[in-house]
């Protein structure tokens, strides 16, 4: 830096020397420039004799570099976060705020001819006709309240209609954010569409105007569907088949085999205009499983709509039998998994019955003609009628109807469930029962009209009409029970229920002890298993065999014994040894039992020990606890019919068994419900009839047999006496405003009723039932004990047997008002046609 000033006075001084120092400068400066120009040519010179990466090592080489590999990661994670947030909106947040609701329904067009091109979809008729409705229903719907969540509307089927005009078959199809889900029930869309139809009420017609278009107001159905209903019947679907019966009586072959593979599919029947259909079912081979994985339903219908069915088979099928539409339609819907099942029957086209007759009865009252149910023997459809006019010869006598196993009741606040009649201004309901009735008419000239008032499908009836006395219903030497039955007066108050009722065994004074008389012992001392005379003569003689009745034991040859309580007693009694077969019941394991002599003071008992009532099964649903239950055999539970009444919960694969288990959460075996067998003539309103068997779909470990163990069934003759011990067992509440179920299993020592000390405490109790407790109360079931055991122990330390399954009762222990339980020894023969 000192040398400027040089430069200048230099260069001021001499204009050549400062030329030539200006060009030794201008040389020093190049050649600087020149050393640094080189040193950067020798680094790349340098570079450039070095290996460069090519391909993928260059493309990462570049990438590692620091600013690059940022500007990567950030990109990188850019992008998974959008490919998740897309993910999450379609299949969760999308899924969660937007669901599609499916229904099918149906409506008559009145005014409007069917034509046979209407049951073809592809033909230019069923177009135009299906346009014009679906045009229709659309604009109904996007004028309401629902109009945004309104998608389409799909005519499926154009089908003749008995009353004239055109039955429209329909789906509709919702896209519905899950909180206005309650916005779309089925009332609710169905009331839309009943609403926007005006009706006169000059005419009274049910007949008005959807938007120009004649509707049957009283002809709208409208019913929630679930999405694979709607993907497996619409068009385009290969699991639709449509047959048809043209001429009336011709019977259409009905064959599906899925020997093959899987059936899963709809077979779609029609029948001419003006004609019913009859489908005759010959054989179904399917595994049993409450139609969850084999089964077949059929409807009234064309779609598979829940208010239009007529029966669900899910059993295996031997003797035929046969059904009736309401109208010339008819859906069957068939689910079979792989094996070989199959099922084989027919249709055919019926004409509409008319069931009216007039009847004269003969003066003989012995001499009698027959009334069926209308298209006897098949089962009655939903909808139908019959009227029937009776004269007998004279006022004096009236009219007595013998059914098969049918029974008439004045109608109370309920609606008829089995069947409506009017006789003489006088309303009744009719219900199924397991024994017959009689039902008199008390008049010269009656008229009497039947409905049918089923939802589905029910049992045809049967009766048997005759003159009777009006003043002298029943023989002089007869008793009149209160079924109706005349029954001869010397077996009433024999212990043998003649009357089916128990009335003819009620308001009995207890038998004379006649021990040492002439006259024979009273058949309620005869052979019960306790000495009630002194010298014995009572349990004498008791293997000989006598006449068979419900209160004489029937050996497996069909001989009966006087001994009541022959069954698994130790003893053989029959000549065939019948009595101690199948005795692998009602031991408890040899651990640690008590039965103390004190209870303690809350409903239910006390703590029960592991091992002592090794039939005990708590049954859950959904995860909790809901009922009991009883071990029968190795794959069969019994339970009360009230447990699987609603129809969620007659789903078995909401159910499982916990067998084996003293405290709640620790059983020995959890098992799965195969199906669910309710006994066909279960009163929900009377509780009459409760009882259900239960089929597990596997059976426990055979090394837990000292823990689970079946309970004896008592055949239809056992006798329980005042030395009997009998318990009530279960996980239920132990008083009715407790809120906490015990978590160990409960015992408590009740003592039986009879059953005229039972009908005291509630009146019209059946004969099906029993009442157990003690007068105070404080010993009793209570909820969530339903379905479980009532275990009786003979003296001497005999089996335990099944005499109980807990049902229902007034409250928890409440004095004088005992627990009713269903009897078991009614339900000996249907348990083992079951489970044999």
């Amino acid at each position: 830096m000192s040398t400027q000033p040089e430069e200048s006075q230099q260069t001021s001084g001499d204009g050549d020397a400062a030329q030539r120092d200006v060009a030794c400068i201008e040389d020093v400066s190049v050649e600087v420039a020149t050393v640094d120009y080189t040193l950067r040519m020798l680094r790349r010179l340098y570079r450039k004799t070095r290996r460069k990466p090519k391909g993928l090592k260059r493309l990462q080489a570049y990438l590692l570099n620091i600013p690059h590999l940022a500007l990567v990661i950030t990109a990188v994670v850019f992008v998974v976060v959008v490919i998740m947030w897309s993910l999450l909106w379609v299949f969760i947040f999308r899924r969660e705020s937007n669901s599609g609701a499916y229904f099918a329904g149906m409506f008559r067009v009145a005014n409007v001819e069917f034509i046979p091109e209407y049951r073809q979809a592809e033909s230019h008729e069923f177009v135009s006709m299906a346009n014009k409705i679906q045009h229709v229903v659309s604009n109904v719907y996007r004028m309401s309240s629902v109009a945004k969540l309104y998608k389409q509307a799909v005519i499926s089927d154009l089908s003749n209609n008995n009353k004239g005009g055109v039955l429209v078959h329909f789906w509709m199809v919702f896209v519905v954010p899950r909180l206005k889900s309650p916005v779309m029930c089925e009332e609710c869309i169905g009331a839309i569409l009943r609403d926007s139809v005006h009706t006169s009420l000059k005419n009274r017609s049910s007949v008005g105007s959807l938007l120009g278009l004649p509707v049957d107001i009283d002809s709208i159905l409208i019913n929630a569907v679930q999405r694979s209903d709607y993907t497996s019947n619409t068009a385009g679907s290969q699991c639709v088949d449509k047959m048809h019966a043209n001429l009336p009586g011709a019977r259409v072959p009905l064959n599906i085999f899925s020997s093959w593979g899987g059936v899963n599919c709809h077979v779609k029947l029609t029948a001419s205009p003006g004609s019913l259909i009859r489908l005759t079912v010959a054989s179904f081979l399917i595994e049993p499983s409450d139609c969850v994985n084999d089964g077949l339903t059929v409807y009234d219908a064309l779609l598979p709509m829940r208010g239009r069915i007529l029966l669900r088979l899910c059993e295996p099928v031997s003797a035929p039998f046969s059904m009736v539409s309401t109208s010339s339609v008819m859906l069957l819907f068939f689910r079979m998994t792989n094996g070989n099942k199959s099922f084989k029957g027919h249709f055919e086209a019926v004409a509409e019955e008319i069931c009216m007759s007039q009847i004269e009865t003969q003066l003989d009252p012995d001499v009698s003609g027959k009334l069926y149910s209308p298209f006897y023997p098949s089962l009655l459809p939903p909808q139908c009628s019959c009227n029937w006019r009776f004269e007998t010869p004279n006022s004096a006598l009236g009219v007595a109807l013998r059914f098969h196993n049918y029974v008439l009741k004045p109608k109370d606040m309920k609606g008829c469930v089995h069947g409506w009649w009017k006789v003489n201004e006088n309303i009744f309901c009719g219900s199924y029962v397991g024994h017959p009735t009689v039902f008199r008419i008390a008049e010269h000239s009656s008229e009497v009209e039947f409905r049918c008032s089923s939802r589905h499908s029910s049992q045809p009836f049967r009766a048997s009409y005759s003159s009777y006395n009006i003043s002298q219903p029943c023989p002089e030497s007869h008793f009149l029970c209160n079924t109706g039955l005349c029954v001869e007066k010397s077996r009433r108050c024999d212990g043998l229920d003649d009357c089916h009722d128990e009335s003819d065994e009620v308001l009995c004074s207890r038998p004379t002890m006649n021990c040492g008389g002439s006259s024979p012992l009273h058949p309620l001392f005869v052979c019960n298993g306790e000495k009630d005379c002194t010298d014995g003569v009572d349990e004498l003689n008791c293997t000989r065999e006598t006449s068979c009745s419900a209160i004489r034991y029937q050996c497996r040859t069909g001989v009966c014994i006087l001994k009541k309580n022959a069954r698994c007693d130790g003893v053989d009694d029959c000549r065939d040894h019948s009595d101690e077969a199948d005795c692998a019941c009602g031991h408890p394991s040899s651990l640690k039992l008590g039965f103390p002599s004190a209870l303690g003071r809350v409903v239910g008992g006390v703590n029960s020990v592991e091992g002592e009532w090794p039939w005990q099964v708590s049954l859950h649903f959904a995860g909790s606890l809901y009922c009991g239950a009883s071990v029968l055999s190795s794959d069969w539970l019994v339970s009360a019919a009230h447990c699987f009444s609603k129809e969620r919960l007659s789903d078995p694969r909401f159910w499982r068994a916990h067998l084996g288990m003293l405290s709640q959460g620790s059983a020995k075996h959890v098992a799965e419900i195969q199906r669910i067998v309710v006994h066909e003539y279960y009163n929900a309103h009377t509780f009459d009839y409760d009882i259900a068997l239960l089929q597990l779909k596997k059976s426990w470990p055979a090394s837990l047999g000292p823990l689970i163990h079946p309970v004896c069934l008592p055949p239809s003759s056992h006798t329980v006496t005042h030395s009997h011990r009998c318990w009530v067992t279960g996980w239920g509440y132990r008083s009715e405003e407790d809120k906490v179920l015990p978590s160990v299993l409960q015992k408590a020592e009740v003592s039986i009723l009879s059953q005229s000390e039972c009908k005291k405490r509630y009146g019209p109790v059946s004969s099906r039932m029993l009442c157990a407790g003690v007068p105070s109360g404080e010993r009793d079931a209570c909820k969530g004990d339903s379905g479980g055991p009532l275990s009786c122990r003979a003296p001497g330390g005999g089996r335990w047997f099944l005499m109980g399954i807990v049902s229902w009762g007034f409250g928890c222990g409440r004095p004088n008002l005992p627990g009713v339980y269903t009897r078991v020894t009614k339900f000996t023969s249907w348990i083992y046609n079951h489970i044999s």
